[in-house]
């Protein structure tokens, strides 16, 4: 019974999708928290990493997907936070990523001699809903 317990009491570690003005796919690990947003009056997506430990300076970034429909997306366009905890990438289209995070089993984030591994269960119908975004976004 305390084991369950303590399972309820720790951190939900789940896909959630958010609509809004700027559309949001939000998932925590122990490790690390990604978020990705949308915003329609670009259009511009973005994803972000975020620890707490600093992230190293790297000339390019690259993420794997591993699964049914395996991919490698890389950028040089990444920016770190000023306290390097923070990585991020945007750009005006997001197909590749959405196609990995929808379809594959895990997200590997690559950038310098580090990788974070990010699973991906659970990610299919909230990155569907992300996806049809700009349909949940009222047009003014």
């Amino acid at each position: 019974m305390l084991i369950a317990l303590l399972l309820l009491t720790g951190p939900a570690h789940a896909w959630t999708f958010t609509p809004g003005a700027i559309c949001t796919l939000e998932h925590q690990t122990t490790d690390v928290a990604v978020t990705l947003t949308y915003d329609p009056s670009g259009p511009l997506y973005t994803i972000a990493f975020e620890r707490t430990a600093a992230f190293p300076v790297a000339p390019t970034f690259s993420i794997l997907f591993d699964g049914p429909a395996a991919l490698q997306i890389g950028t040089n366009r990444h920016v770190l936070s000023g306290s390097d905890t923070r990585l991020s990438v945007a750009d005006s289209g997001f197909g590749n990523v959405l196609n990995g995070l929808q379809f594959n089993i895990e997200m590997r984030a690559l950038i310098g001699n580090e990788t974070l591994r990010i699973p991906l269960v659970g990610a299919a119908e909230p990155v569907a809903a992300f996806r049809a975004c700009e349909d949940a976004v009222p047009t003014a």
